[in-house]
């Protein structure tokens, strides 16, 4: 895994519509994506010569927000998908962040899953959000640690 450049964008906008047809990201949205370095962060991970999957994190504190996330089909379930979670919160953490959010498909169980094991929790439903008018189910994780102001005090997710 290593930073996302700018050279890698027409690869991850490539697997983009490859993984998301009916909602992909235009490759200007990667740019502008990379140039806001201050609140943004986003890498890949390549395996064969090749980028295999792609992630990235929006932080305006107190929260940070869990911007994309993609593994290739031919890469599922080898860990890819858990080591591009670990590091989005690994980074939330670093950059203080109290909760990380994220939005995912109603449709899709497998990704539901990896973030409930990660203490992610449902907290809202957007109804019809993605095309096709399938439901975005938004999940938070409290982050261990996290801070309500100067007191050192912290609450951690169960």
């Amino acid at each position: 895994m290593r930073d996302m450049t700018a050279a890698d964008i027409p690869a991850v906008h490539a697997l983009e519509v490859r993984l998301f047809p009916s909602d992909a990201w235009p490759e200007r949205m990667f740019r502008e994506e990379l140039a806001q370095a201050r609140t943004r962060a986003y890498w890949v991970v390549e395996d064969d010569g090749g980028i295999v999957a792609y992630c990235g994190l929006m932080c305006v504190l107190p929260l940070a927000d869990v911007q994309t996330i993609a593994v290739v089909p031919e890469r599922e379930g080898r860990g890819i998908g858990t080591a591009l979670l670990n590091r989005l919160v690994a980074e939330a953490g670093a950059r203080g962040a109290e909760d990380v959010l994220l939005e995912v498909r109603a449709d899709n169980p497998r990704a539901q899953a990896l973030y409930v094991r990660f203490g992610f929790e449902q907290i809202h439903v957007r109804r019809g959000y993605y095309p096709g008018g399938v439901d975005a189910l938004i999940m938070r994780k409290t982050l261990p640690g996290a801070s309500d102001g100067d007191s050192g005090g912290g609450h951690v997710s169960a």
